[in-house]
């Protein structure tokens, strides 16, 4: 049985369809997918995240403890501050990306995705062991709220003294949101400005309420996964279980730069991410067949989907993992891996049951705001 959020009568209420994601039934439109995706764009858009998990890691070393169980430098990162990063197996392949915030000297968060929240806390708990630090997966306790696009300062600024302003992206402060304390973090997933609110689950409710109150007039109106995931792919933002996998290492995925060879120590993957690091420059995959994430952009208007093959005179070439109309651009988009050597020679085309629609490559990602 799928897991409720603390908004689902509020979802029910708006007359949201509901779906099953990642075991929580989960708002995936309240109406038109289009209309709130390009309410994000131009406006703003309210989101549930409250199915993703949230894993405190407290203690005198708990960043070294960190340091050792994720790719990225996460000692070094300062009070305040966020960091994308992702905990891969020994073998250096992603088990899930995450994004770490440094709330206070001896205290982070790790957000983890909801497929994979539960595994990341066992995870962390077996490799921080060896250190002066303890796990505290807190998932159940916390919601997430989201108010993404070019108004969302606007909006948000009526409700909170916070210095919005003053907080840089990937970011995070605690302040009091509409009366509720709260962590407002400056990340997203939608190519746009916005901020993220941890909220205690019984405040989730009246925050919800109080932030469409103050997005009357604006443009704020509530967005669903379906729309969500529209706007990361326009981001060329990726999915885990799509462009992130068990079969994967960060390097595979374009996203080398995350992994943090030059920090002190060893840490988990790390001779596997050094030797796979080193054949950078050949873009071979972990199985040793060379692959290189791109965009495909259709010239048509048939859309490739998730697991189509991507051909090039008629052999495969490579397989889409992500694909959906475009709002901003106003054709099929689609983020695929593909052979170096035929994203090279171009003549690309995507098997769409049967029929091979030419496309063409372009760099990631697709959408990017106006600054």
């Amino acid at each position: 049985m799928s897991r409720s959020t603390p908004l689902r009568e509020v979802h029910e209420a708006l007359g949201a369809t509901l779906t099953d994601f990642a075991g929580w039934l989960m708002p995936l439109r309240y109406g038109s997918e289009s209309v709130e995706h390009n309410a994000v764009r131009t406006a703003a858009g309210l989101f549930d995240l409250s199915h993703m998990g949230e894993i405190f890691v407290t203690g005198p070393q708990a960043g070294e403890a960190l340091d050792y169980a994720l790719v990225g430098w996460l000692s070094a990162l300062d009070v305040g501050r966020a960091r994308y990063t992702m905990i891969v197996n020994g073998d250096g392949r992603v088990l899930d990306d995450l994004i770490v915030y440094r709330l206070a000297p001896e205290e982070f968060l790790v957000v983890a995705n909801a497929s994979n929240y539960s595994m990341v806390a066992r995870e962390l708990t077996a490799r921080a062991e060896p250190y002066d630090a303890r796990v505290d997966d807190r998932s159940g306790s916390y919601a997430l709220v989201a108010v993404q696009g070019p108004k969302s300062t606007e909006i948000l600024r009526t409700l909170t003294d916070a210095d919005l302003e003053g907080l840089k992206y990937y970011a995070g402060l605690p302040a009091t949101v509409a009366g509720f304390e709260a962590l407002i973090a400056r990340t997203g997933y939608t190519g746009e400005d916005g901020f993220e609110l941890f909220v205690r689950n019984e405040d989730a409710a009246p925050l919800w309420n109080a932030l469409t109150e103050a997005g009357e007039g604006l443009g704020l109106i509530p967005a669903g996964l379906s729309a969500r995931d529209t706007l990361r792919l326009e981001a060329g933002m990726p999915l885990y279980g799509n462009e992130l996998t068990a079969d994967l290492t960060p390097f595979d995925a374009g996203l080398g730069r995350v992994v943090r060879l030059d920090k002190p120590g060893d840490f988990v993957g790390r001779a596997a991410l050094t030797e796979r690091a080193a054949l950078a420059d050949q873009e071979a995959g972990p199985d040793g067949t060379a692959r290189r994430l791109v965009g495909l952009v259709a010239r048509g208007r048939r859309v490739p989907r998730h697991g189509y093959p991507v051909t090039r005179d008629g052999v495969v070439v490579g397989e889409v993992t992500s694909g959906a109309p475009s709002q901003s651009l106003g054709k099929p988009i689609a983020m695929a891996y593909v052979s170096p050597s035929a994203v090279e020679a171009g003549g690309l085309a995507v098997d769409i049951r049967g029929s091979h629609e030419p496309v063409d490559v372009v760099d990631l990602p697709f959408y990017r705001r106006s600054k």
